[in-house]
């Protein structure tokens, strides 16, 4: 059984584009390194050989992995977001108490999560310590370099 998985539209055409191209051109070149491997003869010491197939083996787990995904996802639209408190696609804008420092996450799914771009996930200690907080409430989060105050300042799509 597997977890409902809650992606915005971007993400989910991101992940369904990565599972087709996987599954034409991906299967096509790996079939094609098989076959170029196994035209060199002997198996049993054939590293190239063993490679591909190694490689054919992380690339169906990889197919599986989003297949799942896909068949689990639920597509939330930002418009219809509740925006009394930190939700995922929700756009929080946090004051870290300690350095006097505001930043602005959009709390996303594991499989959106992109920290260059201030998509964090919803699983993360961040992610998890402003989920159902409101603005003007404290989430304490332990991170690794210790504890943060994050005051909600803002929440908005």
């Amino acid at each position: 059984m597997s977890n409902i998985q809650y992606l915005s539209q971007e993400g989910y055409d991101k992940l369904d584009a990565e599972l087709k191209d996987l599954k034409t051109r991906g299967r096509r070149e790996i079939a094609a390194d098989i076959a170029e491997a196994r035209a060199k003869g002997d198996l049993s010491e054939n590293a190239e050989y063993d490679a591909a197939k190694e490689a054919q083996g992380h690339m169906e787990d990889r197919i599986t992995k989003l297949e799942d995904i896909l068949a689990n996802a639920r597509i939330l639209d930002a418009k219809d977001l509740d925006l009394s408190q930190v939700r995922v696609l929700t756009k929080v804008t946090i004051l870290n108490k300690k350095m006097g420092k505001e930043m602005t996450y959009t709390l996303v799914s594991p499989n959106e999560a992109d920290f260059a771009q201030g998509k964090i996930s919803v699983d993360s200690p961040i992610g998890k310590g402003l989920l159902g907080k409101k603005v003007g409430e404290v989430a304490e989060v332990q991170v690794p370099a210790g504890k943060l105050e994050l005051e909600i300042k803002k929440i908005e799509i």
